[in-house]
Order: structure tokens, then C-alpha cells, then sequence
């Protein structure tokens, strides 16, 4: 197959094209700079100098797929941005890939889309549960507005699907990188002890889902993918800690509607203050990692044949393998 994939440097696309040109797929991969496109070069791709944000038309080759990886993702910051790449980009992929011939295009959306911004907590929802596209987190809103253009795009012809991973971890996630100097800083602190349920999946699984929706699955569909294993965040925060020898032990904790206040005020100052960057705890953050947070992916076991093949144990020895060619 012609795919072509936006979002080919960031932590998902990165190990995604490697994969896909494994399998003997031609892949073409948007870029804006020079560096991305020596990158993408390096890992078999075709790069295409194109930006979705853009008032230019998009114009892209003839394809048979599109994998929508590309988007904003800040726990905080102006909401413009995030509704103009995340939104608003994906409505000119759209138009550009159905004229481009593509007979599928495949949406990395996200499961905090159903998110409310009350911080209810969530177990075990599936595809009914409502979403939220206007909710105060700028990326939340924008990306469930995103999905709704995806699924509203499908016609016979043009196969539409949104898969819907929780926190995506693997080689290379923000998170894990991030997560040594937090603890030996003393600035990571769980909220309610991180005692409850947390829904993730490993990139190779969302590999592995993308795959799949690539050859069945029914347009117009969303579908939560995840891991096989059911953890707490304080269980998946230990295993990422182990791994470069840290003991979470000794971490503080705080209560949610403490730390989501303290969350709106940095949220507040940052914005009053135009400081860049986030602040180190933003409400979007609590509300995101800091609630019990379990979906059913049962739809795409059944209809997509997605079975979640990385295991919580292999998904760890992945951080020690060389990383993917990028």
C-alpha cells in the first residue's frame, strides 16, 4: 500500500514507519524542516514539505491510506493553537487525502476525550460514553472536535476510523524521560497516592491497532485500544522508575482537589504572565493522570481483530533494545 503518515518524527510515528516499511508499504510522511527530512529519509520514508496549518491548500501524491498521528499535545498553553492544528489540520487532511484517492484514513485520537472536567472517575467505559469538545483542556477539546470531522468524513470509498489509546509509553515517550529528574528533583508528587486504576497502551500495541483498522473495521467507528494488563498509576510510575534504579518510596502525595487548584492558579499565572512552557502542574495534568481511568476495548478485539500482543513485561524490555531508526 501508498500510506502516507503525518506525525513521522514524533514519539508514535517514529516507531511506526520503520514498521510499516518492514512490512513493504510505501510511506510518505509530511514535514516542515530539513532536519525532519533527513530523519524520515533515515527511516525509509518519502518526506513531503507540507504543513497543515497552512492557509495553502494542501496538495498530497496519490495514496491508498493516511495515518493521522500528528497534533499538539501540552498540558497547558493558548488554546488557538491546538484547535488550529489539531482541528483545523485534520479537516484539510481530510479534504486533501480523499482527493489524493485514499480509500482509508486512520485518526490517532485519544481516549481522554471523555474526560469531563469535574474529574469524575472512569472505569471500564466503552464507545458510548459522551466526549467533550469544549472542555477547558485546549488539546481534550481539540481532539475530540478532530475525531468528530474523521468520523463524520465516512462515505462509501472512504473508510474513516478513530482509535482511541490512553497515556501511550514505549522508547522515546516524554514521560519516561522526564520522570528521573522529577523524582531526583523531589518535584513529582502522586495525587491520592496514585492508587487507582490507569488505562495505558504500549506504542507497539497502537502499532498493532493501526495495522489492524488499516484492514477491517467498520468507517465511521471509533475504538478504544489498550493494554492487556489492569494497573494502578502508581504501579505504572514504579515499573518506569525501576528501570533506571529509582525508588518511588518516598514520593510525596496530595489529594486531587488540592492539586487541581493548585493547578488552575499556575494555569492562571502562566496565562496572565505569558511565561512560556507549562507550569509544573497544570489542571488539564491532574485531571488527565490523576483520576482512576479504565476503558473496554472490546470493540476492536472483536471487530478489528486488535489483540494487544506487547505484554506489560515485554513492553518494559523494549526501553532496552536500541531504539528504532529515526
Amino acid at each position: 500500500m501508498k500510506i502516507l503518515v503525518t506525525g513521522g518524527t514524533g514519539m508514535l510515528g517514529g516507531h511506526l514507519i520503520p514498521k510499516l516499511v518492514e512490512a513493504d508499504h510505501q510511506v510518505f510522511a509530511l514535514t516542515r524542516s530539513e532536519a525532519s527530512y533527513a530523519r524520515l529519509k533515515t527511516m525509509g520514508a518519502m518526506p513531503l514539505g507540507a504543513d497543515l496549518n497552512s492557509s495553502t491548500p494542501l496538495s498530497l501524491p496519490a495514496v491508498d491510506a493516511v495515518v493521522h498521528a500528528a497534533a499538539i499535545f501540552r498540558f497547558s498553553g493558548p488554546r488557538e493553537p491546538f484547535f488550529r492544528t489539531n482541528a483545523d489540520g485534520t479537516a484539510a487532511l481530510l479534504e486533501a487525502s480523499e482527493s489524493a484517492g485514499a480509500k482509508i484514513f486512520v485518526y490517532i485520537s485519544a481516549a481522554g476525550i471523555i474526560m469531563d472536567d469535574g474529574g469524575t472517575a472512569i472505569r471500564d467505559a466503552d464507545e458510548r460514553a459522551p466526549t467533550f469538545p469544549n472542555h477547558v483542556s485546549a488539546y481534550i477539546a481539540s481532539k475530540a472536535q478532530a475525531e468528530q470531522l474523521v468520523l463524520a468524513a465516512n462515505r462509501p470509498g472512504f473508510r474513516t476510523i478513530a482509535l482511541r489509546p490512553p497515556a501511550i509509553w514505549g522508547p522515546g515517550d516524554p514521560f519516561s524521560k522526564a520522570l528521573p529528574e522529577a523524582i531526583r528533583s523531589g518535584q513529582f508528587a502522586f495525587i491520592d497516592r496514585g492508587d487507582y486504576a490507569f488505562a495505558t497502551c504500549h506504542v507497539d500495541n497502537v502499532i498493532e491497532a493501526i495495522r489492524c483498522a488499516l484492514e477491517c473495521g467498520e468507517g465511521g467507528r471509533a475504538y478504544f485500544i489498550k493494554d492487556r494488563e489492569d494497573q494502578t498509576f502508581r504501579e505504572f510510575v514504579a515499573s518506569l522508575a525501576s528501570l533506571q534504579n529509582l525508588s518511588i518510596d518516598k514520593l510525596r502525595s496530595m489529594p486531587y482537589w488540592l492539586a487541581s487548584s493548585i493547578g488552575r492558579l499556575l494555569d492562571t499565572f502562566w496565562a496572565i504572565t505569558r511565561k512560556s512552557g507549562d507550569p509544573p502542574i497544570s489542571r488539564s495534568m491532574i485531571r488527565m493522570i490523576g483520576r482512576a481511568f479504565t476503558v473496554n476495548d472490546a470493540a476492536a478485539r472483536r471487530e478489528l481483530g486488535y489483540i494487544g500482543r506487547t505484554s506489560r513485561s515485554d513492553g518494559l524490555q523494549s526501553y532496552a533494545r536500541p531504539p528504532a531508526r529515526r
